[in-house]
């Protein structure tokens, strides 16, 4: 394949040990830098239409080369993008099989965009707040920042906003450190804009968290039910009080 064989010329063997060690995922890692990817995904989006974009998204996807995901999600970050219904199904398919906050951010970002060109796709990820997969719980938080970051929102944007801060409720206290570090960022960037609001919020979090604390543990309220439908094999699963990796060096 041209386009991997292109990312291997750029491959650093130190830079991808040092990466390596860090996510974890025993993946293989070229060690290259974050430039170089969008660099190259931007040549590529140029040089082709949106279905053959999408094939090759899939494509450098399916290698399972770490550089290969990075640049699969960078390809369709793309604001305007019609149809995208082709786009927003391969990032539905490659949500359960993330495993690292890269390219668990990678993903998201491209997500995002589709969720912004179309809101009611939103139904179809806030099953994510419940899911067994830490990168699911944390996807739909990253997927939906946008909305923190509006400085003018409309009355749609304001009830999608509610909606997130809704569920952040129970995921700002999840037991995994990537979904905390998801919500953190959630609140300080909405912060800026409606500090009020982030105030109101933490004042109802700390409240829960009181009400809680009184049950019996035999009553504590479970955040992901035994029937979550989004259930995954072990191997999706990482620790329960394990850190977010750090982001790949740039």
């Amino acid at each position: 394949m041209q386009e991997l064989d292109r990312l291997r010329a750029l491959a650093d063997p130190e830079r991808a040990a040092r990466a390596s060690a860090r996510h974890k995922s025993g993946r293989e890692t070229l060690g290259v830098t974050p430039a170089q990817i969008e660099a190259l995904a931007t040549e590529w989006r140029g040089e082709r239409d949106l279905e053959a974009r999408i094939a090759l998204a899939e494509t450098l996807w399916d290698s399972d080369v770490h550089e290969a995901r990075l640049a699969a999600a960078r390809l369709l970050v793309q604001a305007r993008m019609q149809p995208d219904d082709g786009a927003w199904a391969a990032i539905l398919d490659w949500a359960p099989q993330i495993d690292g906050t890269e390219i668990a951010d990678a993903v998201m970002s491209a997500a995002a965009r589709r969720l912004v060109a179309e809101p009611a796709r939103l139904d179809q990820i806030v099953p994510w707040a419940r899911s067994r997969n830490p990168w699911l719980r944390r996807g739909l938080l990253m997927a939906t920042l946008p909305w923190a970051k509006m400085n003018n929102p409309k009355p749609g944007d304001l009830e999608i906003r509610e909606a997130v801060l809704a569920l952040m409720l129970r995921l700002a206290s999840d037991r995994h450190g990537a979904v905390r570090q998801a919500a953190e960022t959630w609140l300080r960037d909405l912060a800026k804009r409606d500090p009020a609001r982030v105030a109101a919020w933490h004042e109802a979090h700390d409240a829960m968290a009181v009400v809680e604390a009184e049950l019996p543990e035999d009553d504590a309220i479970d955040d992901i039910p035994q029937d979550a439908s989004e259930a995954t094999s072990p191997e999706d699963l990482a620790p329960d009080d394990q850190a977010p990796e750090a982001d790949q060096e740039r």
